[in-house]
């Protein structure tokens, strides 16, 4: 995983300069307005903090199509060369004018970087820690904020500060994070895929994993750029093939990336838990009938799922991961070619789990291996040849898992075209197992219709199957053959947003970010000091002698500087918790605290009083945000969507997010002026419990998921009807 993490590492310093940028304009603006003469003129103050907003969002319109074309990697060193440059125009500006112009550079640099880190993380990182390492970028934005208003704290003791100082010392970081754009990150796996670039995202996975055998993840990246909408649920009851035998009725075989890797499979109802969420919508959940079945699809990966299922969980059980992962020791070397053999006319119909089950009692699912010697890398397990290929470090690598106990196979299927042609294609299946209760040894499975007799390993999975995005010749998958179709190759198109689980997913990733921005968090966060210094937090500093300027930037970088270990909370809890959870349970405390703010800005209870609960307030719900509310919208943005269309959708949401920064910074000195503080915090907190009821309703749970398995789900859960329709 070091590659992984020092490339978020890396990539996220755009993010600690966004951060800088914030903390330096919050303290930089009072000597603005001193100097410019802006105190009678609000309009004009929020003109220089939204600036950068304004630039954001222009940016952001193209920031999605252009990443899809030229990259995600040259857009961060774009990213880095705005930055650059703003810094020291800032540094120079001698009038408002300038430094309008200079704020507009500031803002193109912050929204390529707010934009594509997140997607960028997303794509380069492994699934079970990809939660963590998608919070980095809020944990440097905090450790920029942090440095910058111990700067400006700083600099507000002297004699004359220096607001040009103050604005212009970004270029020096911008630097740092140039050379890294430049030298040290690579360009996204995906993104390689998508341009038919093979060879190169082998090399960068391979960089990225730290091993050699990257087959597996590499062919669910040629995947993910096949469309899900024909995306369907089905169930097995699935186990090891030996290099001999053939498939029996009702049987399929299911291949994995590499010569030698096979599976018997047997298609059944009724035993997955998100096969019967699938089929079901949200039945499993009449007791909250307004919850989306996305969310209810989701959650039966994840948590146990109440209905028809009993005691069914989705676990992945450790035999599962060996049996997929090491298959067949005695075909390698026999075959190379690993003949595919389809279902014979009179097999019955793979698709009709019923079929023929009579016939099949007393037959066993799975024909057991011979045993055989092999060498060291081969090991005999419960009397079958399994192959287990150690990687560098010597552990047991998979070629076709894909993260979060996920495996990729493929199966092959016939069609009849319009002139009655039979045409033979593969389609390919994500799966999962699910259940303890479904694993057997040497004992008879029960299955709809009767029971599987037999001596072999039965594991019940369920799967995500939908037509093959790879170029398949007469050898079904192989590295001759790891490379996208033509049509998975071509752009992304506005039509393709469209399909049900893209728009569903969209609605999702809009909303989370627009709810983010009315929660307020940036408003508080441009206007820290200034808030600060109207709740009267000089009078806790009045004995060391500071004045209310510099006593408000020092409660300003304490804050900044308690937000650091509840991001680190963030980053442990992200893949563990998950992102549902971090969101449900940390909104409340955004509540409460805002509660609190308008109890103490409407009710005197004294100087010091007031100004001890409106710190403690901002600080809970500074540290409480940073802990849910403040990454995750931004890594489910960049998750939830599919590889083909995700720099458009990305696009779209971010525009969404500069959109909303912008009504709610420039409206604050209004608001302030207006309704005063209490006034706006409390319309912050009815926002904050609207925001809580569409987590709940809306957002989905996905921790420790692939991207790809991601996707399908939403279209999956978008063909479901809604508790209101049943």
């Amino acid at each position: 995983m070091r590659g992984a993490v020092l490339v978020a590492t890396a990539a996220a310093i755009g993010n600690m300069l966004q951060g800088w940028d914030n903390a330096t304009i919050a303290g930089a603006v009072m000597y603005i307005k001193k100097e410019f003469k802006l105190e009678g003129d609000p309009t004009t103050e929020g003109l220089i903090v939204a600036m950068s907003l304004i630039g954001a969002t222009v940016i952001t319109t193209f920031s999605g199509p252009l990443s899809d074309s030229i990259g995600r990697r040259p857009m961060m060193i774009m990213s880095s060369i705005l930055y650059f440059a703003s810094g020291l125009v800032m540094f120079w500006a001698p009038d408002v004018h300038v430094l309008l112009l200079a704020r507009l550079l500031d803002g193109f640099g912050i929204g390529l970087a707010v934009t594509l880190v997140p997607v960028y993380i997303s794509e380069t990182a492994p699934a079970e820690i990809r939660g963590l390492l998608n919070t980095l970028p809020q944990f440097t934005g905090s450790i920029g904020m942090f440095l910058s208003y111990c700067m400006v704290f700083g600099m507000s003791l002297t004699k004359s500060p220096s607001w040009r100082m103050m604005l212009g010392i970004l270029f020096m970081p911008s630097l740092v994070y140039l050379a890294l754009t430049v030298l040290f990150l690579p360009e996204s796996p995906r993104w390689l895929v998508s341009k038919g670039r093979m060879n190169e995202a082998k090399k960068v996975l391979q960089a990225l994993r730290g091993r050699e055998d990257v087959a597996g993840e590499l062919a669910l990246l040629v995947e993910g750029l096949g469309s899900s909408g024909d995306t369907s649920v089905e169930e097995y009851i699935i186990g090891p093939a030996s290099g001999e035998s053939s498939t029996r009725k009702g049987q399929i075989r299911l291949y994995g990336p590499e010569g030698g890797q096979s599976l018997i499979a047997k298609p059944v109802t009724g035993q997955s838990t998100f096969g019967i969420v699938s089929r079901h919508g949200s039945i499993v959940n009449q007791s909250m009938p307004l919850i989306d079945p996305v969310v209810t699809l989701f959650g039966s990966v994840h948590e146990k799922v109440p209905g028809e299922t009993g005691s069914m969980r989705s676990m992945l059980l450790p035999n599962f991961g060996s049996m997929l992962n090491n298959m067949a020791g005695d075909q390698q070397g026999k075959e190379d070619h690993w003949d595919m053999e389809s279902q014979k006319e009179g097999d019955g119909d793979a698709s009709d789990p019923e079929a023929d089950y009579e016939e099949t009692l007393k037959s066993p699912l799975l024909s057991r291996q011979t045993s055989t010697t092999v060498d060291k890398d081969v090991v005999s397990r419960r009397g079958s040849s399994i192959i287990m290929r150690p990687n560098a470090a010597g552990e047991t690598v998979s070629a076709t898992g894909i993260g979060g106990g996920w495996q990729l196979m493929w199966k092959r299927t016939e069609r009849v075209d319009g002139t009655g042609k039979k045409e033979e294609g593969y389609q390919r299946i994500y799966l999962h197992q699910d259940g303890a209760d479904a694993h057997q040894h040497g004992s008879s499975l029960s299955v709809p219709g009767g029971e599987m007799q037999g001596e072999g390993e039965y594991i019940q999975a369920a799967g995500l199957v939908s037509q093959s995005a790879l170029r398949i010749g007469s050898f079904p998958i192989g590295s001759e053959v790891m490379r996208p179709t033509e049509k998975a190759t071509k752009g992304p198109s506005w039509k393709e947003i469209f399909e049900p689980g893209v728009k569903r997913a969209l609605f999702v990733g809009m909303g989370i970010q627009i709810l983010q921005q009315f929660s307020g968090i940036n408003g508080v966060l441009y206007y820290t000091p200034q808030i600060l210094e109207q709740a009267g937090v000089g009078v806790l500093l009045s004995n060391l002698g500071l004045g209310s300027a510099s006593a408000s930037l020092l409660i300003s970088a304490l804050t900044t500087f308690l937000m650091l270990p509840s991001i680190g909370i963030a980053m442990r809890l992200m893949d563990v918790a998950g992102r549902r959870s971090l969101l449900l349970s940390t909104i409340p405390v955004l509540i409460i605290s805002l509660i609190v703010l308008v109890i103490g800005s409407l009710v005197n209870m004294g100087s010091v009083a007031n100004a001890t609960i409106s710190t403690i307030s901002v600080v809970a719900y500074f540290c409480c945000f940073v802990m849910g509310f403040g990454p995750v919208p931004n890594i489910l943005c960049s998750e939830i969507f599919p590889t083909r269309v995700r720099g458009l959708c990305i696009a779209i949401c971010a525009l969404t997010f500069w959109i909303g920064d912008i009504i709610v910074t420039y409206s604050l000195p209004v608001m302030l002026t207006s309704i005063g503080l209490g006034g706006v915090f409390g319309a912050y907190a009815i926002i904050c419990i609207i925001s809580w009821i569409f987590v709940f309703l809306k957002v989905p749970e996905t921790k420790g998921m692939p991207l790809e398995v991601i996707s399908d789900f939403f279209a999956v859960g978008a063909k479901q009807p809604d508790a209101a329709d049943l």
